[in-house]
């Protein structure tokens, strides 16, 4: 399901540094989350097989549908984990998403004023992701709250470290990805190889088109991407064309 890193000494850099990020919260996901997330980072350096049966730990994960919460919603799977998908349903999604985060089990949620908080942000010239983000997690940390559930998982690929799974009040979210220190084109091959280099949000096209100058906010996330080693530069390069042909 995933790969060794072998000699990559950044990848394994950042995987013993997410080791004592883990350590960190310990207490609060209990011992059986912690040793078998331990186990998959052990796995990813050492090759060292693990117990992968079931186990009572749920995790509500931030679906999106896209390659990098499929690929979380697998591996976690794959490692035992109970994972409910939580999909914020948000009115530039069309149906053909919908019914697929359906198909893997997910719970519809709503983001009440969403658009117009990034109708707001479009209309000042604004990024909207970043509040686009803020306001799905909350929506996905509001639901798990409401059910019991205390690990609230991402699938971004850049917070490693003591940001890659952290406390957050009284939840820990982890950024799985990145605690696994994957990378793009692993996400890719995982998911079945196949993935269009596009942004899909036609919200962001339109702030793109009423002000062109946000473009240059994408670019700088793509480019944080590429000096963090999660995508190449020939994935880059096809993402910052994308944005500039908006």
């Amino acid at each position: 399901m995933i790969s060794l890193v072998g000699d990559d000494f950044v990848k394994r850099y950042r995987l013993e540094y997410n080791l004592d990020a883990l350590e960190l919260v310990r207490k609060e996901i209990g011992e059986k989350a912690y040793s078998r997330l331990k186990a998959l980072i052990d796995y990813r350096l050492h090759g060292k097989e693990f117990d992968r049966s079931p186990i009572d730990v749920k995790i509500a994960l931030a679906f999106s549908g896209g390659s990098d919460s499929t690929a979380s919603l697998k591996i976690l799977r794959w490692a035992g984990f109970d994972v409910v998908p939580v999909m914020a349903k948000l009115p530039q999604m069309n149906e053909n998403i919908i019914e697929k985060a359906r198909g893997y089990g997910a719970v519809l949620v709503e983001i009440p004023g969403y658009l117009e908080a990034i109708t707001e942000q479009m209309n000042k010239g604004a990024p909207i992701c970043g509040r686009c983000h803020a306001m799905v997690m909350k929506a996905v940390e509001d639901y798990a709250r409401k059910n019991g559930i205390k690990i609230v998982a991402s699938g971004d690929l850049l917070s490693s470290g003591l940001i890659s799974i952290y406390k957050k009040d009284d939840l820990v979210v982890l950024n799985f990805p990145a605690f696994l220190a994957l990378d793009k084109a692993e996400i890719i091959e995982l998911i079945g190889g196949k993935y269009d280099l596009k942004f899909g949000c036609p919200l962001l096209w339109e702030t793109f088109r009423k002000a062109p100058g946000v473009k240059r906010f994408a670019i700088q996330r793509v480019l944080r991407e590429l000096r963090a080693r999660v995508i190449t530069p020939e994935i880059a390069g096809a993402l910052i064309f994308d944005i500039l042909s908006k």
